[in-house]
């Protein structure tokens, strides 16, 4: 599920959300909008746990993520007071990859998670490869001093749709983050009814 190399228009058609961004699974949504993918003659409303299944399979795809992972992330957001589903997304928000598509260094998703696994990108001044690091305020995200790099991320800069996040301050000339908090629930980004998924993995 974290490499995910399978048709992506077919996975947003049928989860009925955008979890993939690439210019085709754009172009298909253009022309067949939110249409499920195969034959359909009637389409059935789904059961309580049909929804709760697609909702989770919602998560894992937009943000990268494997069953055991977001296992893990379930647990650490049912211990503790708070909301169960808001700190999940919350701990999703709050990952490197997704910061790095959020603010524009790249067009989507993979991409972010592809350039941190080669070593693109330093927190604090030390090399991170691993997508799922849980940032903190006060890190500091820096591209890898290498021109080829710093030309290819300006590049995307220009062709992304960064977002931008009022808890990270980016400049975008030094291509250089700033964690500045934490991100709250008007930061999520992913579209979807969590309480299901938390009914759902209660099981």
């Amino acid at each position: 599920m974290a490499r995910y190399t399978g048709p992506k228009a077919r996975i947003n058609r049928r989860l009925s959300t955008m979890v993939y961004e690439n210019a085709g699974p754009r172009r298909v949504k253009e022309r067949r909008g939110d249409q499920p993918p195969g034959m359909h003659l009637r389409r059935k409303r789904p059961s309580n746990y049909g929804t709760g299944l697609m909702e989770k399979q919602k998560i894992k795809h937009y943000y990268g993520i494997g069953e055991r992972q977001l296992r893990r992330y379930y647990v650490r957001a049912s211990s503790g007071a708070g909301n169960t589903g808001e700190k999940l997304l919350l701990t999703c928000e709050n990952r490197l990859d997704n910061v790095i598509r959020r603010i524009g260094l790249t067009v989507t998703r993979p991409q972010a998670r592809q350039g941190v696994v080669h070593g693109h990108f330093k927190v604090n001044g030390n090399k991170v490869d691993k997508p799922s690091y849980q940032l903190r305020p006060g890190d500091v995200i820096t591209v890898k001093p290498n021109e080829k790099l710093k030309l290819l991320y300006q590049g995307a800069i220009a062709n992304s749709e960064g977002e931008g996040i009022d808890w990270v301050a980016f400049d975008a000339e030094t291509l250089t983050a700033t964690v500045q908090g934490r991100p709250g629930p008007s930061d999520i980004s992913l579209p979807i009814d969590v309480n299901m998924v938390v009914e759902f993995m209660s099981r």
